[in-house]
């Protein structure tokens, strides 16, 4: 009897599977991460729509099949840029938590010193990822929720200083300074009129982060001032209904 099985899916049982990761695992990890890095550079320059599975083979120089090989889809190649991004951001925050010597106020400059590190080190990861959400693409669901986890992280940290609600919360805090970090790489490329020069040399994002830890000094200032505003305000209601 003929065999009908169409030849792409013999040894596609659970042992071809277990074969065909193994593959990937052993036989290309510097292709998969030349493909991999390409991809990262054209999204992060075109976009999802501007960047075509072509243009990731051209630049890693390797043929297109590969890297349909190793990513099966532009939507799977996405999808494992942006998973990467996040975990490297998650590990980056966690890091720089779990050094817990000094007060708060040192932890949290040292938190922003690391954040800027890793933008340094990612330039590119910004503007992608605002173009995901200004186009309110599918991938949105995966940046919130990664955007509520590191949230989470930094919420932690200033859980002494900050109240649950209102302006000082600490979902403001983390879009703030979020914001400050950030940003400067998203318009960097639109930066360089205002700023005189290449707003990437070391020089200017020197000057940056001294700018942000200026204001992420008055930040804390103003947070230390309204907890003890708040421990007075306590202490008199207290006060008051214990003679009342």
């Amino acid at each position: 009897m003929t065999n009908t099985v169409p030849a792409r899916q013999k040894g596609r049982g659970r042992g071809g599977a277990r074969n065909a990761k193994r593959k990937r695992r052993s036989g290309g990890p510097s292709t998969a991460e030349k493909i991999f890095e390409a991809a990262e550079k054209l999204l992060g320059e075109k976009g999802y729509e501007g960047t075509s599975m072509r243009d990731v083979a051209e630049l890693a120089g390797v043929n297109k099949a590969l890297v349909f090989y190793h990513f099966g889809s532009k939507g799977e190649l996405f999808d494992a840029v942006i998973d990467r991004y996040y975990k490297a951001h998650r590990e980056t925050i966690e890091r720089s938590l779990s050094r817990t010597y000094g007060s708060t106020r040192d932890r949290v400059h040292r938190l922003i010193d690391d954040y800027l590190d890793f933008m340094e080190r990612n330039r590119l990861y910004p503007r992608l990822i605002q173009q995901e959400v200004a186009r309110r693409s599918g991938r949105v669901h995966q940046i919130r929720r990664n955007l509520v986890e590191l949230s989470r992280a930094v919420g932690k940290l200033l859980d002494d200083l900050t109240p649950e609600d209102g302006p000082l919360a600490t979902r403001h805090l983390f879009m703030s300074v979020s914001g400050m970090v950030v940003n400067y790489f998203t318009y960097a490329p639109a930066l360089d009129e205002l700023w005189g020069g290449d707003p990437m040399e070391p020089a200017r994002l020197n000057e940056r982060r001294e700018h942000i830890h200026w204001m992420i000094e008055t930040i804390l200032d103003r947070l230390v001032a309204e907890k003890e505003r708040r421990e007075r305000d306590a202490g008199r209601q207290l006060e008051a209904s214990s003679t009342s």
